[in-house]
């Protein structure tokens, strides 16, 4: 229900709750859950079965063992990918074509971690185990490949930090990365 009134409330092209039955973001949502009541018992095959059926049925493909916090939407879903280990807030807005993978690089944790209250914009990726604060905003085509903080909205091929906090940001982390090497030249 929860799911419903997010859609709902997100969408404004929306005209009943007999049209979100019509959404592949809802039914992308509707069916990972039992994906992952399987994948967390260990029946892998089964759990990778049903999400494949999903993925044919919607055009949405979440890996069983990606966990998803509730009132996450996925709007115009199709081409969104959603990797094994990621791990997706609350009310978070995910647009088409969007993809929140690995690099191949990593083992363990390789897929991104997101905050509550995330938008991320459509054609966006986000590689590697970067996190992203809540609240934040991924612009359309993104390709973010570090952490976003808390709040913060980026934009652009290499994601960077955009609008009147970035610069102060930037600024804190040259203090920060500056503070460490007087640290390191002291105790060196």
């Amino acid at each position: 229900m929860r799911l419903m009134k997010a859609i709902r409330a997100r969408d404004p092209a929306v005209r009943s709750w007999l049209e979100i039955l019509l959404y592949p973001g809802f039914w992308s949502m509707f069916f990972h859950r039992p994906c992952h009541f399987l994948y967390n018992r260990r029946l892998y095959f089964l759990a990778r079965l049903v999400s494949q059926y999903a993925r044919f049925v919607t055009g949405i493909e979440i890996h069983p063992g990606a966990q998803i916090g509730k009132g996450v939407f996925i709007d115009h879903g199709f081409g969104v990918v959603i990797g094994e280990t990621c791990i997706i807030g609350d009310d978070v807005h995910i647009y088409h074509g969007v993809t929140l993978g690995g690099t191949g690089k990593e083992k363990g944790l390789r897929h991104p971690v997101i905050g509550d209250n995330v938008v991320i914009g459509a054609g966006a990726l986000v590689l590697g185990r970067v996190h992203i604060g809540a609240d934040a905003k991924i612009g359309a085509g993104a390709v973010v490949v570090s952490d976003v903080p808390e709040g913060g909205t980026v934009v652009g091929e290499t994601a960077r930090l955009v609008g009147c906090e970035a610069s102060t940001r930037y600024e804190v982390e040259a203090l920060r990365a500056k503070i460490s090497e007087l640290k390191t030249l002291i105790d060196g």
